[in-house]
């Protein structure tokens, strides 16, 4: 018999239960009336559309950038794996396939928990109701809000399938990380497509929609673990899975994508310059459209050149001076309050890729040891401390001493130990594209796209040095001249007519003059004087025009001498096209980036076919890109670019090196027939590189040859096929109406000049005669201020 006390505390809880029921559906009966006619039309919900973000793919379709309000990948109902339709519903609302919106049984059991609790621990709101609520209104928890919501689930119920609703909430819903969807919140959260996820996978990721900021396994992962059980429970319940399996699932180690995500490509450049692109076309509906864009870049090629450039890039930075710690900061002995200290220390300086940020916590001569922002303490010693001896040392001044305090770099060296570095300063670009079409295979703007957003493959416009002597020789072998012709390789001085200016008194790189040479030889060895000679004896004008053929705009090439060693200003890209020409047989092609555009579902709004190369392209001859690929040949074989072919030991590469006056630029410029890079380095402010200068051959093209190793480890070796109108005498290819005695033999040996050592002398101590060069044509001066600038870089 029930206690009488008791007996009043059930009637007055039943009472008030029934009061309430009658209470909400007197409630309902109002504003059925007085809001249903202010109800939106729910049939649009039909063709769900919610806004997708664009997507920017690779040709094999990783993911390389995504811009919108959302991330969100839209996914039909009929892909959504069982387990996890299961687990939402089991954790959400067990009873969507049976209520009409609203589960009154549902609400009657939460108002009995918070009337018993005294709190609001339960919620009723079904995923219909949170349809309504995502779709059409806001969060606010008001009266009148919640009648909108009760009213929209029924017409939502009455409109749309159960599958539609259910298929419209797992799209919609927001799961924390700028994840909407649960496709969206699978890549994010385990990187991995929503198709492959496990039972424990779906669980966790069902427990994000309560509460998606809480219960984040990337920031909170203790209550992420709780929900994700509770799921895994609900789900055994309601005989979604067996005892075993949800044991199973219980004990399933999970493996969540690493927030700085060493796996991802890198392509933020390609990202943006598409982004731009979309948007000039399309407007801003192309962030909420779902459009989707495929490059012609590939994912390896891409992460091989990010890669090499970076790698390339901190090589250098180990030959340099330490410029001292980031910043020093004051730490608190208590560990405690050494946790928060070290937190607030890395605050402003996140990582950057493999060169990571670190908090001394104690520095001497033989160890440093560092902790990092995730809590891993670190041991630097041995040789990861050598470059920084001088920092460590009592005596080093305040703002280089590696202390106690101290934010450092560190990052792992040749033989995977730690190492103390630091960023770097100076800037690099690499770009590789297909001469045959055009089409880019792999472009890294800069060291780190978060530090500098500006574009070094496509915006920065420097001196490319003796990376532009072989447009020099192609012009060239227009005028009579051959690899074999003979230029002498002695000093020259060009007084103030000759140059329109100031005199100027050119210099070989390394100061030093050689005698007589072959052109071959000269492009091996880059020597300047040979280069000068023939460019002043073809004229400067017609060198001028003749560059405009590789795409090279002639106001930034003034028709003066220096031009010949590379004064004038190009881009990376400009000189990705202008050497395609020597590697494709002699056509301009246009770079590309974007192959097709397509909608959310897949129809193609915009397809770039590749180009067919015809007469119509053709910029030099045949005959004329033939020869010149010889020379580069040799520079790679014999020449300045050594350790290219000592590297990938390929008979088909080509390329030529480049270092501008004072090391400011460096340069390497090469290709194999299907595939052409650029290397570049330099500062933006420009300045010399490094303490004693560096070269293109030391700096560049180690960047080049990390690329193509990769990005040529399947491609077979290519041989070389002569054209018609060339002809093989003695070793060295003709233009065949340019042949010994017809074309020009030597240039420049009636002049004063040192006696060349036998060895270096073409043919042996026999000097082939020399012929008549006709004079230059008259140069037309360039404009005071250019001339001043082009010529200062050279005196």
């Amino acid at each position: 018999m029930l206690n009488p006390v008791l007996k009043r505390l059930v009637v007055w809880g039943g009472g008030a239960v029934v009061a309430g029921v009658l209470l909400v559906l007197g409630a309902v009966g109002v504003a059925m009336v007085v809001i249903t006619p202010k109800l939106p039309d729910v049939s649009a919900l039909a063709d769900y559309r919610p806004k997708l973000p664009l997507r920017v793919y690779s040709s094999d379709e990783v993911l390389i950038g995504e811009f919108g309000e959302e991330r969100r990948d839209l996914v039909p109902i009929a892909e959504v794996p069982k387990v996890l339709k299961d687990a939402v519903v089991a954790v959400e609302d067990s009873r969507f396939y049976e209520h009409g919106g609203i589960d009154y049984f549902g609400l009657l059991r939460a108002v009995l928990t918070n009337i018993l609790h005294g709190a609001n621990r339960q919620g009723a709101s079904t995923i219909t109701q949170q349809v309504a609520r995502n779709v059409y209104l806001s969060s606010e928890k008001t009266m009148t809000r919640k009648a909108y919501e009760a009213l929209l689930a029924w017409k939502l119920e009455s409109t749309l399938s159960k599958d539609q609703i259910l298929e419209i909430y797992l799209n919609q819903i927001y799961l924390g990380n700028r994840s909407y969807g649960f496709a969206a919140a699978s890549e994010s959260y385990f990187g991995k497509p929503l198709k492959d996820i496990t039972t424990a996978e779906a669980a966790m990721l069902a427990g994000l929609p309560k509460a998606p900021g809480t219960n984040n396994p990337l920031v909170n992962p203790r209550r992420a673990r709780e929900r994700q059980l509770h799921v895994i429970g609900r789900m055994e319940d309601t005989g979604a899975i067996t005892a075993e399996q949800a044991t199973a699932a219980r004990e399933e180690k999970l493996h969540l994508r690493d927030a700085a995500d060493p796996a991802r490509v890198h392509a933020e450049y390609v990202a943006e310059s598409v982004r731009r692109e979309m948007l000039a076309q399309y407007g801003d509906s192309v962030y909420t459209r779902g459009l989707k864009v495929y490059t012609t870049l590939v994912a390896a090629d891409q992460a091989a050149a990010y890669k090499s450039l970076r790698r390339s890039v901190m090589d250098y930075e180990r030959r340099q001076p330490y410029r001292g710690p980031e910043q020093t900061v004051e730490l608190p002995t208590d560990q405690s309050a050494l946790d928060d200290a070290v937190d607030n220390a890395l605050a402003d300086h996140p990582d950057n890729g493999d060169v990571l940020a670190a908090v001394v916590l104690s520095a001497s001569p033989k160890e440093v040891v560092a902790v990092r922002a995730n809590g891993d303490t670190l041991q630097i010693n041995g040789e990861g401390l050598r470059p920084m001896l001088a920092s460590l040392s009592a005596k080093a001044p305040a703002n280089l001493a590696i202390r106690r305090g101290a934010i450092i770099r560190v990052t792992k060296g040749a033989k995977g130990a730690w190492e103390i570095t630091q960023l770097p300063e100076v800037e690099a670009a690499f770009v590789a594209l297909d001469p045959r079409d055009g089409a880019i295979k792999a472009l890294v703007g800069g060291f780190d796209y978060d530090k500098s957003k500006f574009n070094h493959v496509t915006q920065a416009w420097r001196q490319p040095g003796s990376t532009f002597k072989p447009f020099i020789y192609s012009a060239a072998l227009e005028k009579g001249f051959s690899p074999a012709t003979v230029v002498n390789d002695a000093p020259l001085v060009f007084d103030s007519a000759a140059t329109g200016g100031a005199p100027w008194e050119p210099k070989n790189f390394e100061g030093t003059y050689a005698g007589p040479m072959t052109i071959q030889r000269a492009l091996e060895k880059s020597v300047n004087m040979v280069t000068l000679r023939v460019l002043q004896a073809i004229g400067t004008e017609y060198a001028q025009d003749w560059i405009t053929r590789f795409g090279f705009d002639k106001d930034k090439h003034p028709a003066v001498l220096p031009m010949g060693l590379g004064a004038g200003s190009v881009t990376p890209m400009q000189m990705a096209a202008a050497y395609s020409v020597f590697a494709n047989g002699g056509y301009r092609v246009a770079p590309y980036l974007v192959t097709r555009v397509t909608d959310f579902k897949g129809k193609v709004e915009f397809e770039n076919k590749p180009p067919v190369l015809d007469e119509s392209m053709r910029a030099i001859p045949e005959r004329n890109a033939f020869v010149m690929r010889t020379l580069l040949n040799s520079v790679v074989k014999r020449g300045t670019a050594f350790k290219a072919w000592q590297t990938l030991k390929r008979d088909d590469l080509f390329g030529k090196t480049g270092t501008t006056n004072d090391s400011v630029d460096t340069w390497f410029a090469g290709f194999q027939p299907t595939m052409v890079g650029i290397a570049w380095v330099g500062y933006d402010a420009p300045r010399q590189l490094g303490v004693r200068g560096e070269t293109g051959g030391s700096l560049s093209l180690p960047m080049w040859t990390g690329y193509m190793e990769t990005a040529l480890k399947s491609v077979p070796v290519a041989s070389l096929k002569a054209p018609e109108g060339v002809i093989n005498v003695d070793g060295n290819w003709y233009y065949d109406d340019f042949t010994p005695g017809r074309g020009v033999a030597s240039l420049g040996l009636e002049a004063a000049m040192p006696t060349a050592p036998a060895e270096q002398q073409v043919g042996g101590p026999t000097m082939p005669a020399p012929v008549t060069v006709a004079p230059a044509p008259a140069v037309t001066p360039a404009a005071p201020e250019e001339r001043n600038r082009i010529l200062d870089w050279f005196r």
